[in-house]
Order: structure tokens, then C-alpha cells, then sequence
């Protein structure tokens, strides 16, 4: 007599995976990048954007980071599957399949090349650009302990992108911006890495944490969210911003002090809270004050 279990169906509906989708992606974290978007926005236009390129603008930066998330998943779904941290996640246990993962990619690549086509033609052909970045740095980890900066090379990408499109020039304050926002997002990548240390060990992945150790990792963290605060006052000084700036500048400088306070080597407990709370305010506090002072001044 047959043992066999009957094959189970997925009643997950279209809509329940694209929920499920955007949920595993953290689309509610494109917060992260739109400030820096938007304060160079503001910045070089002087004052208020031309809402329409504003629009534009915001739909590249969301298509964009939806596209590299997306595509994140699907180059790493066998690895998350490994590791009990991301098991669960619906990318990695198939409820979110391959192929609607790749369906996913090209809607939201389709969307940012729509977007990029809207805004200055020097932008045009600089398109293909972030969206090699978007593919390329998940595979940084495979070979190379430097992965978080291919992380942060998307956020160094974004401030002189924004520039390119709107004006089609490249000043130099939206480069060190770029820079500002990239040693940034690598140094809370480098913090957030040391979760899976152990993971990345038997999986023979690459990370600072992994290749020197949770203490180098939190020190690391600490000199690039402070070469960060650095460049974001080095930049308002070359755009010629005014106090509230500044006000910015600085509310960034000590909130990312308090960030890196929540954590130690011997205490990671508040990891999360690090990563995803404080980085969420710094950088609505520093592109709000931002945007406001080229408004104002």
C-alpha cells in the first residue's frame, strides 16, 4: 500500500506573492536612498526641482533600488536558503519562484529606463550603469572581503546620477556627496554582516566581519560613518549651502554617533535597531534639512 503523501498545492494568490515580494525586498526601506536623491534634487536646482523631473527622479531611485533587490534575491537565494537568518524568506523557499522573480526585475528595470528617457539626454546612455552595479555587487561577497563597498557604490552612484539627469553636468559637491552616502551604506553594511559571520565562515563567503573578526567590524563601522559626517560637511562647503545644511550635516554627524553607541563586539542585541531605525531617521533628517536649506538660501 502507498505512503505517499499528497502533493500539497500553493494557494498563495499573484497578489499574496508580490505583497510577499515586497516585503522580502524591504521596499519600505528605498528610504534609505531617496533623501540623498532628493537633496541633490533640491541642491542643484537651487531651490524648488521642476516637480516633474522631481517625479521622474523619485521613480528611477524606487524602480532602481527594486530592481537591485530583486535581483539580490534571486542571485542569492541559494545561500539564504542556507542560512536560518533568511530561510524563511519567500525568495528562498520558492513561495516567490524564480521566474516571478526575474518577471519582477525586468518590470522595475523597464520602469527605471522609462524614468531615465524622462529626464536629461545625457542620462541616457549612463542608464545600463546602476543597473550592472544593481546585478554585480551580490556576487562581490563570493570573492572578496571589500563587498560592502559594491554595496555602497550603488549609494555613491545616486547624488552625481541625479545631477546628470536634471542638469546633464556633474559638479563636484554631488561626487562627494555620492562618496558621503557610499562610506555610509558600507559602513552599516559592514555592521550588519556581523550576523551571519558564522554563516559567511561555513559558507566560505567574504565580509570584514568574516575575515578580521566582529571587533575590526564595529571599529571599521565607526571610521567610515565618521569619514561620512566628513564629506557631507566637505560637500555643503564646496555647493556654498547655508546653516540649515549644516543643521543637517551635523544632526547626521551625532545620530550616527548614537548608532554606533547601540552596538560592541560584546553586544550586538540592538543590531537591528541600529540598522533599520536609526538609518532610516539619519536619512530623513539630513535630506529634509537638506532640501529645505537650498529652498531657503
Amino acid at each position: 500500500m502507498s505512503t505517499a503523501q499528497p502533493k500539497q498545492v500553493d494557494s498563495t494568490t499573484p497578489l499574496q506573492r508580490f505583497r510577499l515580494f515586497l516585503e522580502t525586498i524591504k521596499f519600505e526601506h528605498s528610504i534609505f536612498a531617496l533623501p540623498f536623491a532628493i537633496a541633490a534634487a533640491f541642491m542643484v536646482s537651487d531651490g524648488w526641482p521642476d516637480w516633474s523631473s522631481f517625479g521622474w527622479i523619485v521613480l528611477a531611485m524606487v524602480s532602481m533600488r527594486t530592481f537591485g533587490m530583486a535581483a539580490n534575491r534571486q542571485i542569492d537565494a541559494e545561500i539564504d536558503a542556507r542560512n536560518p537568518r533568511t530561510a524563511s524568506r519567500p525568495t528562498a523557499t520558492g513561495v516567490v519562484s524564480r521566474f516571478q522573480l526575474s518577471a519582477y526585475m525586468m518590470v522595475a528595470g523597464g520602469a527605471f529606463v522609462i524614468a531615465t528617457f524622462q529626464l536629461d539626454s545625457m542620462a541616457w546612455p549612463l542608464a545600463p550603469i546602476p543597473l550592472a552595479v544593481m546585478i554585480g555587487y551580490p556576487y562581490l561577497k563570493r570573492f572578496t572581503w571589500l563587498a560592502h563597498f559594491g554595496m555602497g557604490s550603488v549609494y555613491l552612484i545616486v547624488p552625481p546620477a541625479v545631477a546628470v539627469a536634471m542638469t546633464g553636468t556633474l559638479p563636484a559637491w554631488s561626487i562627494i556627496l555620492g562618496f558621503a552616502g557610499m562610506l555610509w551604506v558600507a559602513g552599516f553594511d559592514v555592521l550588519y554582516a556581523t550576523a551571519d559571520r558564522d554563516v559567511d565562515i561555513e559558507q566560505r563567503l567574504h565580509s570584514i566581519p568574516q575575515r578580521f573578526g566582529i571587533a575590526t567590524a564595529v571599529n571599521t563601522t565607526r571610521v567610515l560613518h565618521l569619514s561620512a559626517a566628513v564629506l557631507l560637511f566637505v560637500a555643503g562647503a564646496v555647493f556654498g549651502v547655508g546653516a540649515i545644511y549644516y543643521v543637517g550635516a551635523a544632526a547626521a554627524t551625532a545620530l550616527l554617533a548614537y548608532e554606533n553607541s547601540l552596538v560592541s563586539a560584546n553586544d550586538l542585541s540592538r543590531l537591528n535597531m541600529a540598522f533599520f531605525t536609526m538609518n532610516g531617521v539619519i536619512a530623513v533628517v539630513f535630506g529634509a534639512l537638506a532640501a529645505a536649506d537650498a529652498v531657503v538660501f
